[in-house]
C-alpha cells in the first residue's frame, strides 16, 4: 500500500532538500570553506523507503552516502550537515561528533554529559561511522546480536533502557563496490549463522570511484553471488530482496516486507538496490567524466532517482507541475538558509575571539619599533574576513615575543595576554583532544584498587583455576556479561579457563564462534554499544592482527570521535608471550599498543593479576585488551578469598624489586 498524498509530497520535499545540500555542499568545498566533500546524491529515494521502517530503538551502522536517510529519520538536520562540513566543534551545532569526523559520517548520542546511558529505546540510534570502506560491517553484527540476546535471555528483561524484547533491527548500509572487502563477507556469513535481525542495504551505482563493478564483483551482481546464503523451504538463511533505486512503489514495498520479517522473526535480510547514480561523481576530489562514457552519463541523467520520482508523482497525479516547482524552490531556500546559519554559528565565536585579542593587544601607550610590528600583526588579523582559530592563536604567540619593557606598567599587558592565550589553549584541548579515553567517573584510571585477600588455608591451584573461578563469579553477578570466542563454549576454552561455564550459564551467555577474528571483535563492539558487557576472546595474541584494523579504526577511537557521545566498553581477552613464534620475542606488542591508543592494554604476569584486570575492566567504561601469560596456566598460585571482587590498578607500574 502506498503512502498518502501528503506523505509522498513530503518525501519529495526531503529528497529535494537532500539533493540541494549535496549540490551546495560541493560548492562550499570548491569555494574553500571546507576541505573535502562526499555526499549522498543519487541515493535519496531508497533511503526514504528505509527511513519509513526505522523505529525508535533501532540502530544504523552505515557509511557516507546516507544523508537522506539520516534527515528523513529525524536523526540529522540540513544545518547539521553544513556544520559538519565546516568542522564546527560546538556540540550544539554538531552533536554527533563535535567536528571530529569527515562530513557525512554520522552518529547519535547514547550518553548524557556525565557518560551515563540514555534510554536507547526512546530514540533512533546510529553508531558512529568510520571512513574505511566496509569498516561498518563487523560492529553491525554485534548491534544485531544484541537484539537476539535481549529477546532470548529472560534475565535481561529489566534492562529496558537498552531493548524492548529484542525487537530492534540493526540496519546496515554499504556501497556495492565495498562488498568486495573481506569484512563484508565475514559479517554476512556470521550473521547468517547467528540468525540475527540484521537488515543490509547495498547501494549499487555500478562503480567504486572509477572502477566499474565488472572488476569488483563476480557476475557483476552481489545479490546473484549471495544466493547461496538465501533461505528456502528446507534451509535457514537470508531473505534477499532487490529493487530499482528509482522505483518508489517497489522500494516502499520491499522495505516494508523485509523489515517486518526481520523484526518479528529475526531473519537477516539483504536489500540489493540497483540502478542508482552519482550525479556529482564520487566526491569533490575528482570528475566522473574522466572514466564514464557519454552513454553512461546520459543514462544516469535520465534515471536519476529524484527525477524518476518527480515523473512518477506527475503521472499518478499526486501533484501538478506548479506544485512540484514550488516544493523545489522552497527546498533551495531552506538549504541556503541552513547553510547561512551553520556558517554564522561556526564563524561568530571565532570572530569574537579574534576581536578579543585585537582589543587586548592594544599598545597605544608605547611608540617603540616593536609596537609597530604588534599593531601590524593585529591589523592583519583584523582584516581576515573568515578567520580560523589558528589565525588568532598564531598572532597571539607572535606578539607575545614583541612586547618591550615600556609597553605597559608591570608587564600587565603581556601577563594578561599570556593568561588569555593559555585559556584558549586549554579550551582547544577540550575542542580537539578530549575523550581519547573515558572522562566519566567510570574511567579505567579512576577504578579504586581492591587488594587481593587470602585465607590461612588458601589452596595452591593451577593458574587457570583462578581465571575460571573469576569467570564464575563474573557470570553469576553480572547478567549483562557474555563471553564468546573460538572454543570457549562447549570445551571451555583451549586452556580450560571457562570449563563448565556454558553448561552452568547456558549457551546464551557463553558461546563459541567461527574462526573470524575481525567479526569477533566487531561482534563485541556492537554488543558493547548497546549496553551488553561482552568479553570477546581472540584465541592467541598472534591472531589479533586479523582484527587490528577494526580495533584501531573503530573501537579505540569511538569515545574520541563522538566526543564522549558513545562508548563500547568491550573486554578483549587473549593469550600469548610464550616467547616463541614468528614474532621477535613472541610478541607484536609494540605495534598493537601504538595502533590502538584509546584501549587499555593490560599485560599481567600471573593469573591473579589477570583476574584483577578483568574485574577492573568490568567496573570501567573503557575498552580493554588483556593478554594472559601462556606459561602461567599450570603454574601454582594461591586461590584468592575475594575472587571476582579484587581489582588491579592500571597505569601504575608494579615494583617487584627496589
Amino acid at each position: 500500500m502506498l503512502p498518502s498524498k501528503d506523505e509522498i509530497l513530503n518525501d519529495f520535499k526531503i529528497v529535494c532538500e537532500s539533493r540541494q545540500a549535496s549540490l551546495l555542499g560541493r560548492k562550499e568545498v570548491l569555494n574553500g570553506k571546507a576541505k573535502f566533500g562526499i555526499f549522498g546524491d543519487g541515493k535519496e529515494l531508497p533511503q526514504i523507503a528505509m527511513a519509513k521502517v526505522f523505529q525508535d530503538g533501532d540502530w544504523r551502522s552505515g557509511y557516507y552516502r546516507d544523508q537522506t536517510f539520516m534527515i528523513a529519520s529525524g536523526m540529522y538536520s540540513i544545518q547539521e550537515f553544513f556544520a559538519q562540513l565546516y568542522g564546527d566543534t560546538d556540540l550544539k551545532a554538531n552533536p554527533g561528533n563535535g567536528g571530529r569526523l569527515m562530513n557525512n559520517h554520522f552518529a547519535t548520542r547514547s550518553l548524557d554529559g556525565l557518560g551515563n546511558w540514555k534510554n536507547l529505546t526512546k530514540q533512533k540510534n546510529t553508531s558512529s561511522d568510520i571512513s574505511p570502506t566496509a569498516g561498518q560491517m563487523p560492529r553491525l553484527l554485534g548491534l544485531a546480536l544484541a537484539s537476539k540476546l535481549f529477546r532470548n535471555n529472560s534475565k535481561l528483561k529489566d534492562f529496558s533502557n537498552f531493548s524492548v524484547s529484542g525487537n530492534e533491527v540493526a540496519f546496515g548500509t554499504i556501497g556495492d563496490a565495498s562488498t568486495s572487502e573481506g569484512h563484508f563477507f565475514e559479517t554476512i556469513n556470521a550473521a547468517g549463522v547467528l540468525k540475527v535481525p540484521m537488515a543490509m542495504s547495498i547501494w549499487d551505482d555500478g562503480w567504486g570511484i572509477s572502477v566499474s563493478k565488472k572488476y569488483q564483483t563476480t557476475k557483476q551482481s552481489i545479490s546473484e553471488i549471495l544466493k547461496g546464503f538465501e533461505l528456502n523451504e528446507k534451509e535457514e538463511g537470508y531473505l534477499i530482496l532487490t529493487a530499482k533505486g528509482w522505483n518508489y512503489p517497489e522500494l516502499i514495498e520491499i522495505y516494508k516486507k523485509g523489515i517486518s520479517i526481520c523484526r518479528e522473526k529475526h531473519i537477516p535480510v539483504i536489500f540489493h538496490i540497483t540502478e542508482l547514480t552519482q550525479p556529482q561523481g564520487h566526491s569533490t576530489s575528482g570528475s566522473q567524466e574522466r572514466y564514464k562514457t557519454k552513454e553512461e552519463l546520459d543514462w544516469e541523467k535520465e534515471y536519476d532517482c529524484n527525477l524518476q520520482f518527480r515523473k512518477w508523482i506527475l503521472e499518478n497525479k499526486f501533484a501538478t507541475e506548479e506544485e512540484l516547482i514550488s516544493i523545489e524552490n522552497s527546498a533551495i531556500e531552506t538549504v541556503k538558509n541552513s547553510k547561512k546559519l551553520a556558517w554564522e554559528n561556526f564563524q561568530n565565536p571565532i570572530k569574537q575571539k579574534r576581536d578579543e585579542l585585537v582589543a587586548l593587544g592594544n599598545v597605544k601607550s608605547c611608540h617603540c619599533a616593536k609596537s609597530n610590528k604588534i599593531e601590524n600583526y593585529l591589523g592583519e588579523l583584523a582584516k581576515i574576513k573568515e578567520p580560523i582559530r589558528k589565525d588568532y592563536i598564531s598572532t597571539a604567540k607572535k606578539i607575545l615575543r614583541l612586547y618591550c619593557k615600556t609597553c605597559s606598567s608591570e608587564k600587565s599587558l603581556k601577563k594578561n595576554l599570556l593568561i588569555w592565550l593559555n585559556n584558549e589553549i586549554n579550551d582547544d584541548i577540550e575542542r580537539y583532544s578530549s575523550h581519547l579515553y573515558s572522562e566519566s567517573e567510570n574511567s579505567g584510571l579512576k577504578i579504586n584498587e581492591v587488594k587481593v585477600k587470602y585465607n590461612e588455608d588458601s589452596k595452591l591451584v593451577n593458574g587457570r583455576e583462578i581465571i575460571l573461578a573469576n569467570y564464575d563469579y563474573i557470570l553469576e553477578n553480572n547478567p549483562l556479561t557474555v563471553v564468546f570466542g573460538e572454543d570457549v563454549g562447549k570445551i571451555g576454552g583451549v586452556n580450560q579457563t571457562l570449563e563448565g561455564m556454558q553448561e552452568k550459564f547456558g549457551e546464551i551467555r557463553v558461546f563459541d564462534t567461527g574462526i573470524r577474528e575481525a567479526t569477533i571483535i566487531g561482534q563485541g563492539i556492537g554488543l558493547a554499544i548497546r549496553g551488553i558487557r561482552p568479553i570477546a576472546e581472540i584465541q592467541y595474541f598472534d591472531y589479533l592482527l586479523y582484527a587490528i584494523q577494526i580495533m584501531s579504526d573503530d573501537l579505540s577511537t569511538l569515545q574520541y570521535r563522538t566526543k564522549g557521545g558513545q562508548k563500547a566498553p568491550l573486554i578483549i581477552s587473549t593469550r600469548g608471550h610464550r616467547l616463541e613464534g614468528i614474532w621477535h620475542s613472541g610478541s607484536p606488542l609494540s605495534m598493537v599498543i601504538n595502533s590502538i591508543r584509546g584501549v587499555n592494554v593490560c599485560v599481567p604476569r600471573n593469573m591473579t593479576q589477570a583476574a584483577g584486570f578483568y574485574n577492573t575492566a568490568l567496573l570501567s567504561d573503557d575498552p580493554f585488551l588483556i593478554i594472559e601469560p601462556l606459561n602461567a596456566y599450570r603454574l601454582k598460585e594461591k586461590m584468592p578469598a575475594n575472587i571476582g571482587q579484587f581489582t588491579a590498578p592500571i597505569g601504575i607500574p608494579e615494583i617487584l624489586e627496589s
